[in-house]
C-alpha cells in the first residue's frame, strides 16, 4: 500500500472542514428536542459514504432513529470487513460550562494536542473516530487500493442504549455478514504509546425514587417525625458502599472475573503516572476500592456510582420545606461474566429491601449491556496492531477499558465475528463533558493507519 501520509496532507483541510460540519448537527438522541438534527445527522452520514466511494448507502427506519448502512464490494472471495459507529451525542448540558458552544467547532491548540483540537460535542464521541473510517474509505477507493470488501453500520441511539440496533442486527444477518468487526469509539494511552482496547466492561443503569408523605411538607412543623426522602435516599446510596469502596449488594461479586497476578502485572507495564493523572483531574488524591491499582480500579474492577441526584427546592434562596420525593440515577460498569440483566435485578431486589418504614421505593432499569474480552492472537487484532506499529512507529499496548459498548457482545453472539477496538481519542479528551474535543493529529493519525488495517487483515487471511 503506497503510504497514504501525501493524500491526507493534500486533503487535510477538506477532511477537517467536513467533520466541522458534522459536529455543527447537535444530533442528541437522549432529548426529543433534538429529534430533527438526528434524522438530519443520519442524512449527513449516507451521503458522506456515497461521497467517500460506497457504491450503496442506504437509510433503514427503525421503531427509533435510523440506522445508515453502506457498502463497497469489490469481490465476494476477499474478506469482508463491517466498521460500526454512531452518530448521535450525548447532551450538551451544562452549557455554561463550555469554553465556546458545543455545536459551534473551534480548534484550539492545548498542552496535549499542539497541533490544535477540534472542540465540539461528538468530535471524539464518536462523530471524528467514524469520520476517520469514511475518510480511509475515501483514501484507499480514489488511490484504487481497497484490499477488501467494506460495510458501514452507523447508528443513532449508541448514547441511549442501542435499544433497536440488535432488532436490526439479528434481522439483516445476511446483509451484515463479515469476517471482522472494526470500531472505532474507544481511545489509546497517549500520542506517543498507543493501544488497542482488548476488553470493555458491561454495563446496568437504573433511576431510582423514593416517596415519602403525599405532599412537601413545612420542616419545622414536620421535621423530625416524617421520614424525608432525600435524607432516606442518601443513607441508602452511601450504604452501597463499605469502608473499603467494596459494593455491599449480595452476590454482585459472585461472578466477577479474578485476573491472575501475571495478568495484572502485564497490565501495570503500561505507562502510568499517578501525578499526572491527578493533576489532570485537580484532585489531590486517587479514591476506589481498596487492593487495586488506579488502572485496576477503572478498568478490571466492577464499579457503582451516582450520576445524578435530585430533589426538594433547588432554587434560590431559601424554602424550608420536606420535599415529597428523591431521585438518583446510578449506573454500575460490569466485567466480564457479570450478566447486567442478573446485577439490575440483584440491584433491585436489595434497593427495595434495605428501604426503612416510612418511604415507598421504585426502582427503574434503564438500559444495559454485557462486558466483552477479545484475544491478542487472531488475525483480527494482530492485523490492527501491525498497522499501528507502520504509522506509530513501536507496536500498540493490549488495554482493558473502563467504558462500555454494550453491542459489542451483541455483534459476536449475533453475527458470530470478532471486534476489534482502533481507538484514536485520549481519556483527556473530555467525552462525555464539557469542552470535548478531538486532537488533529489523532483524526488524521486515524485515517492513515485504517487502512494498514485492510491490507495487513487480507493479507494474512490470503
Amino acid at each position: 500500500m503506497k503510504d497514504p501520509k501525501d493524500y491526507i496532507a493534500q486533503n487535510k483541510e477538506r477532511f477537517i472542514n467536513e467533520l466541522i460540519e458534522l459536529l455543527k448537527i447537535p444530533s442528541v438522541s437522549a432529548d426529543p428536542a433534538f429529534s430533527q438534527d438526528v434524522l438530519d445527522a443520519s442524512q449527513a452520514i449516507k451521503a458522506s459514504l456515497l461521497k467517500a466511494g460506497c457504491d450503496i448507502a442506504e437509510i433503514h427506519e427503525t421503531d427509533g432513529y435510523p440506522i445508515v448502512y453502506g457498502e463497497k464490494i469489490i469481490a465476494p472471495n476477499l474478506p469482508t470487513v463491517l466498521v460500526y459507529g454512531h452518530y448521535d451525542v450525548q447532551p450538551a448540558d451544562p452549557l455554561e460550562l463550555w469554553d465556546s458552544p458545543p455545536y459551534q467547532p473551534v480548534i484550539k491548540k492545548t498542552e496535549v494536542h499542539p497541533e490544535g483540537a477540534i472542540f465540539a460535542r461528538g468530535s471524539c464521541d464518536d462523530k471524528g473516530q467514524l469520520f476517520m473510517h469514511v475518510k480511509a474509505l475515501e483514501y484507499m477507493v480514489q488511490t484504487n487500493q481497497l484490499p477488501c470488501n467494506v460495510k458501514f453500520m452507523i447508528e443513532g441511539e449508541e448514547e441511549v442504549g442501542s435499544d433497536n440496533l440488535s432488532i436490526y442486527v439479528a434481522n439483516n444477518k445476511k446483509k451484515l455478514a463479515n469476517d471482522i468487526i472494526l470500531i472505532s469509539d474507544t481511545g489509546m494511552i497517549a500520542n506517543d504509546v498507543p493501544s488497542i482496547t482488548t476488553g470493555l466492561r458491561g454495563l446496568s443503569y437504573v433511576e431510582v425514587e423514593v416517596t415519602g408523605p403525599n405532599r412537601d411538607l413545612h420542616s419545622g412543623l414536620y421535621g423530625g417525625a416524617v421520614a424525608n426522602p432525600i435524607n432516606i435516599l442518601t443513607k441508602m446510596i452511601a450504604s452501597l458502599h463499605d469502608e473499603n469502596n467494596h459494593i455491599t449488594i449480595p452476590g454482585f461479586y459472585d461472578k466477577v472475573e479474578q485476573l491472575s497476578l501475571e495478568e495484572r502485572a502485564e497490565m501495570a507495564k503500561a505507562p502510568f503516572s499517578l501525578e499526572d493523572y491527578q493533576d489532570a483531574l485537580d484532585i489531590t488524591s486517587v479514591y476506589g476500592e481498596e487492593g487495586y491499582t488506579t488502572n485496576e480500579r477503572n478498568s478490571i474492577r466492577p464499579t457503582l456510582d451516582v450520576n445524578g441526584i435530585w430533589g426538594g427546592y433547588i432554587g434560590e434562596g431559601a424554602k424550608t420545606v420536606i420535599a415529597s420525593q428523591a431521585f438518583a440515577k446510578i449506573s454500575m460498569r460490569l466485567v466480564p461474566n457479570q450478566d447486567w440483566e442478573e446485577i439490575t435485578a440483584l440491584f433491585k431486589s436489595h434497593f427495595e429491601n434495605i428501604a426503612p418504614k416510612g418511604v415507598k421505593v421504585k426502582v427503574t432499569p434503564h438500559h444495559g449491556g454485557q462486558g466483552y474480552v477479545t484475544p491478542i492472537n487472531t488475525i483480527g487484532y494482530r492485523a490492527a496492531s501491525k498497522a499501528y506499529e507502520t504509522t506509530f512507529g513501536k507496536k500498540p499496548i493490549p488495554q482493558r477499558s473502563g467504558g462500555s459498548i454494550p453491542i459489542v457482545a451483541l455483534f459476536e453472539k449475533e453475527l458470530e465475528s470478532k471486534t476489534i477496538l482502533m481507538g484514536f481519542g485520549l481519556d483527556s479528551d473530555a467525552i462525555h463533558s464539557p469542552n470535548e474535543h478531538f486532537g488533529v493529529w489523532n483524526y488524521l493519525k486515524g485515517i492513515e493507519t485504517i487502512p494498514y488495517f485492510y491490507q495487513y487483515f487480507k493479507e494474512m487471511n490470503s
